[in-house]
C-alpha cells in the first residue's frame, strides 16, 4: 500500500504522557487519532497512515498476537477476546487464527460462531446477529480506496457491512463494503457478495445471487 509522508514517523514517536495510563489509553484520548476514526466510522475520506492510526492498529496486533497464539484450555483466551472485541457479546468464539484491523467496530450479538482464519477489516462497522456461524476462511470488508491513484494514495473510506440472526456464511466467502445480508440467510461457499441479499435465502456464487428462498418463505 503507497505510505504517504506522514507516515514515516517512527510509531514509537507517539509516547505516553500520562504514565499512569497504557499506550492504548493515551492513545484513545489522542485529539488526532479520534479525528480519524471519526471519519471513518462516519464513512468520510480518512487517512489511514498518520503516526496515530498505525499506533493505534499496532495495539490491536498485540490482542491479535495473543489470541492467535493462546490455546484454548487457558483461562486468558475469553478474557482477550473480550479485550479485542469489546462491543461484541461476551459469549462470541472466535476460532484462531482470526485476523482484523480494530475489533472495536465488530459488533456481534449472542451465540455468534467465527471459525478459523477469519480476516475482518471492521473500520465501517460490522454487525453480526445473533447465532450466526461463519465458516473459515470468510473474508468481511468494510475498507474501500479511490478508484484515481493520486487520490488513493492519500485517503480510504469504509462502508458498513450488516449480518442478519441465524445466517450460515459459508467457507472463503468475500463480502464487500457496504453490503446487508437478512436473517437467516445461508451464503454457499466461496461466493463473492457484492450486493444486499435478503432474508430466507440461499445465495451463491460471484457474483453472489439468490438461487432459492427457505425457511418456508
Amino acid at each position: 500500500m503507497p505510505v504517504i509522508e506522514s507516515s514515516e514517523q517512527n510509531n514509537n514517536d507517539i509516547i505516553c504522557i500520562y504514565p499512569d495510563m497504557t499506550r492504548r489509553e493515551e492513545l484513545e484520548n489522542n485529539p488526532a487519532l479520534q479525528e480519524e476514526l471519526s471519519r471513518m466510522k462516519n464513512g468520510e475520506p480518512y487517512n489511514a497512515h498518520t503516526p496515530e492510526m498505525y499506533a493505534w492498529r499496532d495495539e490491536v496486533k498485540k490482542l491479535l498476537r495473543r489470541l492467535n497464539i493462546t490455546e484454548y484450555h487457558e483461562p486468558t483466551m475469553p478474557e482477550i477476546t473480550r479485550q479485542l472485541l469489546p462491543n461484541s457479546a461476551a459469549d462470541v468464539f472466535v476460532e484462531p487464527p482470526f485476523h482484523c484491523d480494530y475489533g472495536n467496530l465488530i459488533y456481534a450479538e449472542e451465540g455468534v460462531f467465527i471459525n478459523f482464519g477469519c480476516t475482518i477489516l471492521d473500520g465501517g462497522g460490522v454487525y453480526i446477529g445473533k447465532r450466526t456461524l461463519i465458516a473459515p476462511g470468510v473474508h468481511i470488508y468494510t475498507a474501500e480506496h479511490p478508484v484515481d491513484a493520486d487520490e488513493r494514495d492519500k485517503w480510504e473510506s469504509c462502508r458498513p457491512v450488516k449480518i442478519g440472526e441465524r445466517c450460515w456464511i459459508g467457507g472463503h466467502v468475500t463480502i464487500c463494503p457496504g453490503v446487508t445480508i437478512g436473517d437467516r440467510t445461508v451464503i454457499g461457499a466461496g461466493s463473492v457478495v457484492t450486493r444486499d441479499i435478503p432474508a430466507d435465502c440461499v445465495a451463491v456464487g460471484n457474483p453472489c445471487k439468490v438461487i432459492r428462498r427457505v425457511n418456508g418463505k
